[in-house]
């Protein structure tokens, strides 16, 4: 509304600035939930194999083979859900009541995957693992695949969904990595005891963590759930009813799914998971054993996780807004992960010391801030470009399919991600690195050629994901356009 000489009246300045206020309010909702994926995330990553097999003393290849095992179901489960989520019909929506459900038994099981019977066998313990591993992720499949599809019905603008995602990042690596400090930090020296010196080999110490863990992600979906209830009369709503056998229901998928943009996605999350596989399963070898960091020196590398968050979640929006997502996507990539390796490579042609010159800490705890930063900001980048994926769908088989766009992705990165740890499997034999061995062990020829190896093969995963994101081709003006012809569609059937 304006006044006769074109300026807003105070009611329409008063209107924006209400509509911008709940709006910011619905991101923060938005993104508190990716919380409890970032617990999950980091208690699988950091504690659940330590847990198993050196406090409760199950065998190290029984507990790896319950979890690959559970990454397996997990990978399956994600498409059921993306397209369930998709064709829901309910009086919350086609998202809310997956949400919803999901709350309490995240934070049951969460609760007894590390509070396992006391005196049961290896065979009774396996077992119970594997059930409860499944389990979890299963739920978090429940919750997590609906709420991440959210993001293109919270809003269609271009700019507006990276900064969705980016409040959803933000919460979920910095949820997840206040969980792990804390632990370390408080859980952990809380149950130091004579006979236990070190309080993570103490069980009791991990019921506390199921505990606290398991709240704060119930917590953290009903936070989101509620927080983005008002929206579900503006949601987009499930496609007509129509007879659905099975051959429909791949016939409909393989449709959705058939397209270059999103074939390029696929691709490069195919080369992203083995890359992230293997900087994973490799960071303790290269904070130890490459670098020679103290334990405190490590912890601190792993708060500055902290503010790689912000940088990623306010660089994502500005980035969409000034060079799109997808060339922002391709130049924050390749300065992401052409600079990831960069301090080992000025080690290894002798131009930077080890862990013991203080520089060195300092030029590597900068350099993976800044680095893991624009990680996130590709990442929020990619994620955003994916939902576009959405509309140019929709206008092609005229169905909405956030979720099952969203878990296809997922269920990619989950059934490659152990070729990135086979990798490194490999990385560590070629460079003479045994299971085990003490760092004051391990020769100065094992430790370059450990870098020799990785710094060629993580960069050739990386640069490949990059370049095949060359082949998306939705930018702002294609989207808008989508956009445009579905309001069109919309107008025409109201008329």
């Amino acid at each position: 509304m304006t006044d006769a000489v074109g300026e807003q009246t105070p009611e329409a300045v008063a209107a924006e600035k209400a509509a911008a206020k709940k709006l910011f309010g619905t991101k923060i909702a938005y993104g508190i939930g990716s919380i409890a994926f970032g617990v999950k995330d980091n208690g699988f990553g950091f504690f659940l194999l330590l847990f198993y097999s050196q406090v409760i003393g199950l065998d190290a290849r029984l507990v790896g083979l319950a979890l690959t095992i559970s990454l397996i179901f997990d990978a399956i489960s994600d498409p059921i859900v993306g397209y369930w989520s998709d064709n829901l019909r309910s009086p919350w929506g086609r998202r809310h009541p997956f949400m919803y459900a999901s709350a309490i038994p995240i934070g049951l099981t969460y609760y007894l995957l590390w509070n396992p019977p006391v005196g049961w066998s290896d065979g009774q313990l396996f077992w119970y693992l594997l059930v409860l591993a499944i389990s979890i992720r299963t739920f978090v499949t429940f919750y997590e695949t609906p709420s991440s599809a959210l993001a293109p019905e919270l809003t269609g603008d271009y700019d507006q969904r990276s900064s969705f995602l980016s409040f959803r990042a933000f919460f979920g690596w910095t949820g997840g990595n206040a969980m792990t400090v804390m632990t370390f930090a408080l859980i952990f020296p809380a149950f130091v005891t004579a006979t236990i010196p070190n309080g993570q080999f103490n069980r009791d110490a991990y019921e506390v963590y199921g505990i606290i863990g398991g709240a704060l992600m119930v917590t953290a979906i009903l936070i989101s759930s509620i927080g983005t209830h008002s929206r579900i009369p503006h949601l987009k709503s499930p496609p007509p009813k129509r007879n659905l056998t099975i051959r429909a229901i791949f016939g409909e998928m393989a449709e959705t799914l058939g397209n270059r943009s999103f074939g390029a996605l696929f691709i490069a999350a195919l080369f992203g998971a083995i890359a992230s596989g293997l900087a994973a399963a490799l960071s303790f070898y290269f904070l130890t054993y490459f670098w020679g960091f103290t334990s405190g020196q490590s912890s601190l590398i792993t708060i500055g996780v902290f503010g790689s968050a912000i940088i990623g979640a306010l660089m994502a929006p500005i980035v969409t807004k000034t060079l799109g997502k997808k060339k922002g996507a391709i130049i924050i990539g390749l300065i992401a992960f052409l600079g990831a390796p960069f301090p080992v490579v000025l080690r290894l042609f002798g131009l930077l010391n080890d862990g013991s010159d203080p520089f060195t800490f300092w030029f590597v705890f900068i350099t993976t801030l800044i680095d893991v930063g624009l990680i996130i900001c590709f990442q929020i980048l990619t994620g955003s470009m994916m939902s576009d994926l959405v509309e140019q769908s929709e206008v092609k088989t005229g169905r909405r399919s956030e979720g099952l766009f969203i878990s296809a992705s997922t269920f990619i990165r989950k059934v490659v991600a152990g070729i990135g740890v086979i990798t490194a499997t490999m990385i560590l034999t070629l460079a003479g690195i045994q299971a085990g061995a003490d760092p004051s062990q391990v020769s100065d020829r094992s430790v370059w050629l450990l870098g020799a190896w990785y710094v060629p093969i993580i960069l050739s995963l990386w640069l490949s994901m990059v370049a095949v994101i060359a082949f998306y081709n939705i930018d702002r003006a294609s989207h808008e356009a989508n956009l445009q012809t579905l309001a069109d569609r919309k107008e025409a059937a109201g008329g």
